[in-house]
């Protein structure tokens, strides 16, 4: 297989005077070495096309299944300019430990997959790391956090052709609607697009909508269950075809609700929550039991816990996910089922 895995470091437990200043020590490090990526850069520098050949020659996941649920992590926040995590303002700003992170993450096989920004996408695969993986690109990244323009949320990572050429399984485009920004028309138009452009590809368009409003200067998204069922209304409608689509959704209140507002397979974001991560889990865990939900879709809560164990937040996150396939009941067999009920009367 042409990737460069073989220099990949050394396992090697973290010390706390090499992890930055408030964070918590990383339990399932890789070396701290300074230099543990250089084999990258020396690859991007002399041999670029390393990176499509480690995609065409990559294992793949052999797809989605209902009542099979995915655990797919999340890394395309600092594309966006997103590096606070657990209230450390620049806790992805460091690649190299983000990538020793991903790695612990994906080397657990509970882990289906990873949704990345093109960099750190063709990282992991110059690194091996997603062989039988599912793989989702972000598509726009545009809408920069803090900046002025920032619902002008403009496609500026993977493209549906580049996607599909790096035999990705799909795309994920963040879709904030703000009533009250003419920027929103854009973005809806660029959205179905986006949508249709991976439709004919044969890819998952991953839509990750909410209802967004300008506060103090910032772009906040509304968490009400009302909130989140209009976005979801507004989404699931978006482009000429909506046979690839799924949601990407928060887990908010009242999820039985929002979770009827839509027959499109389901994963659940996690956020940057403030919670403690039990409480977190437990609300991921009733979530997870709804009808339509096809999994998590979550990056800095398992990334960059608390107490720095990413593997062990990692299988706590797992343990609540389904792994048998299951029968949905059709309504042509339950009108069948009630019909000879009836007849036995």
């Amino acid at each position: 297989m042409s990737t460069v895995s073989s220099a990949a470091p050394r396992a090697k437990h973290a010390t706390a005077s090499s992890a930055p200043l408030g964070a918590a020590p990383l339990a399932n490090a890789h070396d701290d070495d300074p230099r543990r990526y250089e084999h990258l850069t020396k690859v991007r520098l002399e041999d670029p096309q390393a990176v499509a050949r480690a995609a065409a020659s990559r294992r793949r996941h052999p797809g989605a299944v209902l009542g099979k649920q995915n655990f797919i992590v999340a890394a395309d926040h600092p594309a966006r300019g997103a590096l606070a995590a657990q209230g450390r303002p620049e806790a992805m700003a460091d690649r190299r430990e983000l990538l020793d992170r991903l790695q612990v993450a994906l080397a657990n096989p509970a882990v289906d997959g990873v949704l990345a920004s093109p960099d750190i996408m063709d990282d992991l695969l110059l690194l091996g790391a997603l062989e039988g993986k599912l793989v989702f690109g972000s598509m726009n990244r545009g809408g920069l956090a803090g900046f002025v323009n920032e619902l002008d949320d403009r496609f500026t990572g993977h493209t549906a052709e580049a996607l599909a050429a790096l035999g990705a399984d799909g795309g994920k485009m963040l879709t904030r609607i703000c009533l009250g920004d003419p920027a929103t028309a854009d973005i809806l138009e660029n959205t179905a697009h986006a949508i249709d452009s991976l439709a004919e590809r044969g890819l998952i368009a991953m839509v990750e909508p909410f209802l967004s409003v300008w506060a103090d200067g910032k772009v906040k998204n509304d968490l009400s269950p009302e909130a989140v069922i209009k976005s979801i209304a507004i989404a699931e409608g978006l482009g000429s075809t909506s046979a690839y689509t799924w949601m990407k959704l928060p887990v908010v209140e009242d999820m039985e609700r929002v979770m009827a507002a839509t027959t499109m397979p389901t994963v659940l974001l996690g956020g940057d929550p403030t919670g403690h991560q039990d409480e977190v889990f437990a609300s991921w865990g009733r979530a997870l039991a709804l009808p339509g939900v096809q999994g998590l879709t979550v990056g800095r809560t398992m990334l960059y816990p608390a107490d720095g164990d990413v593997s062990g937040a990692v299988a706590a996150a797992a343990s609540l996910l389904r792994t048998e396939e299951i029968k949905p009941v059709a309504a042509a067999d339950t009108a069948a089922t009630t019909s000879g009920k009836e007849a036995v009367q």
